[in-house]
């Protein structure tokens, strides 16, 4: 099983749906809090289930309880919180919500988590996928 991994943050909309083509992504998980900013662009809500059905045939969802809560994502923008900090605290919420114990684990293969940083450095997709990575047996990850 394989799961990927996008943020769409400095990706021209081509060079977006192309690497989802190109990598045969069946399905985008939306991880985001706020997936309906006006920032977002190609990837507000809507448009996204749109264009991804559209351009690529690919399917979209949106699993809101794998995105941090406000409180978390502020204090680590507002510098109140360490990235070490900022990671402990995100896995503890995974935990808590265990949200694992009411999805299929086939729901991630060959699906792609999004959100909207350009690289999963310091983002709380490349933190899901690792958890994902240790709860799932034989889900290996890859960062587009």
């Amino acid at each position: 099983m394989i799961l990927y991994t996008i943020g769409f943050g400095k990706k021209t909309a081509q060079e977006f749906f192309t690497l989802l083509q190109k990598n045969g992504v069946k399905r985008v998980i939306d991880i985001r809090l706020n997936n309906v900013s006006q920032l977002a662009g190609y990837t507000k809500k809507a448009d996204l289930a749109y264009f991804l059905r559209a351009i690529a045939d690919i399917d979209y969802i949106h699993l809101p309880e794998f995105a941090p809560t406000k409180q978390l994502l502020d204090g680590y923008k507002g510098k109140e919180i360490s990235w070490r900090e900022y990671e402990t605290e995100y896995a503890r919420i995974l935990e808590e919500r265990a949200s694992l114990n009411h999805l299929d684990n086939s729901l991630f293969d060959g699906a792609c988590l999004l959100c909207s940083e350009p690289t999963p450095k310091q983002c709380h997709r490349r933190l899901l996928a690792e958890y994902l990575a240790e709860k799932v047996n034989g889900l290996r990850v890859i960062h587009l």
